[in-house]
């Protein structure tokens, strides 16, 4: 069959896209790789952000996207609660490892505090940086 012309995909090619590949990846390994939102914010007493945690969990592992911290904030111990408590419930889903990435001028050492530990770095992501790829057993 010969390929069509390329374009722009619609949402519903997206999850076209995402479905056929979870499908394949779950005949190729036995795994399910469904993908279970963990996300978790803290507001202060005017309901304004003060941090936050994005990931998912999928194929055994916690996935964490973003880890926030507003800056008045930061120093109080509720970055080290936000990613506690993700690990926590990660676990009680049976949850295996962690991972995220970040970048050289974010959160590596806090991450490194935290038990996790560096699995790659990639060079110039951006011009001059690094990005850091982190994992830790749970």
């Amino acid at each position: 069959m010969a390929a069509g012309p390329l374009q722009a995909a619609s949402a519903h090619d997206v999850q076209q896209l995402c479905t056929r590949l979870q499908a394949f990846n779950r005949r190729a390994s036995g795994e399910d790789f469904n993908e279970t939102p963990l996300q978790l914010a803290s507001h202060d007493a005017h309901g304004r952000l003060q941090g936050g945690l994005l990931g998912e969990l999928c194929a055994g592992w916690l996935l964490i996207h973003v880890l926030w911290v507003d800056e008045e904030c930061r120093g109080s111990g509720l970055g080290s609660a936000l990613l506690k408590q993700a690990e926590q419930q990660a676990r009680a889903a049976g949850a295996q490892g962690a991972t995220l990435d970040t970048f050289d001028w974010q959160a590596e050492a806090f991450y490194l505090r935290h038990g996790y530990e560096v699995f790659g770095r990639l060079e110039n992501f951006p011009a001059g940086h690094q990005r850091i790829y982190l994992r830790k057993t749970l």
